[in-house]
This record gives C-alpha cells, structure tokens and sequence, in this order.
C-alpha cells in the first residue's frame, strides 16, 4: 500500500466555514463558531477524515495581530474541538499579502489561497489523498486552491463571503453552511 497516499482529510477555510467572519479575528472572545461546525466535523472525523484549517490570515501582515496571538487563538480553538471529542490534525495558515503588508509579509507566495501550498502542504504531510478529500470554502480562492491541489471534492459554503456565479461553477457543492455536509455526504458519515 503507498503510504503516501493513506488518508482522508476535510480542509476547512477558517473565517466564513468554523467561526462566522467578523473581520480579522485573533482572541477567543470574538470568535463565534458557526452553528453545526462540531457535529459536522465529528460525523467526518468519526469515519476516518483527518480535519485540517487552511486559512489566509493577511492581518498578520497587515499588523493588525502577531503570528504569537494566532497560534494561540488557533490552540484554544483546537481545545474547542477537542471537548468535542475532535482532533483538529493541523492548522495551516499564511500571513502573507502581495500589496497590503508590511514589508516582512510583502509577497507573492505559494501559500496564500487561491495558491494550493498550504493544501500540498497538508497532503504532504499528513499522508493524504486528494482524491478521496474535501475542501470547503467560503471563496473563489478556496476553491480554485483546492483545484490545484487536486482535491478531489470542493464545497462552497454561502455562509461567510458573498460570491458570484464563477465561484459557484468551480464547486461541487454549494451550500448554507458546513452544517449541511452530512446530508450531502450521507453515504459517507
């Protein structure tokens, strides 16, 4: 069996898909998770899919918050999931900006989305098959992202960002929130 290629994962844009989006959001206080956003990701994770957060965060290059308060936002995130019997396996996340940075945060990267190199990076990592995976976006980005990636399954959620009928042609699956996955994915979960 490749070993490369042993795992499932449901990618999760963060803002817009787990906690509504208020705008660059970095302490716990102001992170509301969007309704079902537990009871989704526990029948996913329940049958097998590894649950990985690939999300843009330009505020860290912007400076409006520091790398150190991310990462301690996305720990107490995970602890959230994990009192609901999920483990969140990774949290990707890009600081970068190609216009509105400071100058450390100034680029063009591979890993901003609609890039696919927090997604390669993940699938990398996590021994994961992009054919048998889900990405679930709230943006044109997420899933031009999860085209690149080659993941196999793109979900576009109405519940963060407003998008056009381009970002709905280049879905799957569109729905209100990541609260209608399991109806979409019954024979899965």
């Amino acid at each position: 069996m490749n070993q490369e290629n042993t795992n499932k994962a449901l990618f999760l844009d963060r803002d817009g898909v787990v906690n509504v989006d208020h705008g660059y959001v970095f302490k716990s206080e102001e992170f509301e998770f969007i309704d079902g956003v537990f009871s989704t990701c526990k029948a996913f994770y329940d049958v097998g899919y590894k649950i990985i957060i690939v999300t843009n965060q330009s505020g860290i290059g912007r400076g409006y918050y520091s790398e150190s308060e991310f990462l301690a936002l996305s720990e107490w995130m995970k602890a959230q999931f994990s009192a609901h019997q999920i483990e969140i396996t990774d949290v990707y996340f890009c600081p970068h900006h190609p216009k509105n940075a400071l100058p450390d945060y100034l680029k063009e990267c591979d890993c901003r989305k609609p890039a696919p190199g927090m997604l390669l990076q993940g699938i990398k990592e996590h021994h994961i098959d992009p054919a048998l995976s889900i990405m679930v976006g709230d943006k044109l980005g997420d899933m031009h992202a999860a085209i690149s990636a080659n993941v196999r399954t793109k979900v576009l959620v109405r519940s963060g960002q407003k998008f056009d009928d381009k970002a709905v042609n280049f879905a799957d699956y569109v729905c209100d929130s990541i609260n209608d996955l399991p109806a979409l994915f019954a024979d899965l979960t």
